[in-house]
């Protein structure tokens, strides 16, 4: 079955995952973190699941902290890239890391929307990637850059998805062996 453009493909699709760190998620509204937790945990648990490889970042740990507990748990042996630029696409051996993966989509996770995440995705779209930002696994301090960030990206042609649509685009069929699986990661 031929797959429609502007649908993530398991086989096509690399995860980033950007900053997700403590003093940074310390600033964060409540509600926000857990979702952004929550959201994020079932993209790398899946990710797991179908091979897809994960890149990880983190923005000038000394200051912001490593990678929460509750997202580093999912994470296997795969790069975390430290970074003092806020665009993922400057640090060190990121470029090696997509170029590695072989993959044409990258799915967007992480923090903040309005910063790391905006500038990140913009460029990647302007290297020939389809990027896919899930909304409900990014967040910002302020809920009005976390808004603006998502009109910036989608008008920029970015898509805007959120993470139950991209985990059932990876599997694409209930017949998948880990349907079953991803389905209980949902409930």
């Amino acid at each position: 079955m031929k797959i429609p453009p502007l649908l993530c493909q398991a086989d096509q699709t690399a995860l980033l995952v950007i900053d997700i760190q403590q003093r940074l998620a310390s600033a964060m509204p409540d509600q926000v973190l857990q979702s952004l937790i929550k959201h994020t945990g079932m993209l790398l648990k899946v990710a797991n699941l179908l091979d897809i490889p994960v890149i990880q970042t983190e923005q000038y740990p000394k200051g912001l902290g490593p990678t929460l507990d509750d997202i580093q748990q999912h994470i296997r042996h795969d790069p975390l890239l430290e970074k003092t630029c806020f665009s993922c696409c400057g640090a060190e051996g990121f470029e090696q890391a997509l170029e590695k993966s072989a993959r044409k989509q990258i799915v967007l996770t992480g923090m903040e929307s309005h910063v790391c995440v905006l500038q990140t995705a913009m460029e990647l779209k302007t290297k020939g990637y389809e990027v896919f930002v899930v909304s409900d696994a990014i967040c910002s301090r302020d809920k009005h850059h976390h808004k603006n960030a998502l009109q910036r990206m989608h008008q920029a042609g970015i898509v805007i998805s959120n993470t139950e649509s991209v985990l059932f685009e990876w599997l694409r069929d209930a017949k998948h062996p880990h349907f079953k699986t991803i389905s209980q990661f949902l409930r």
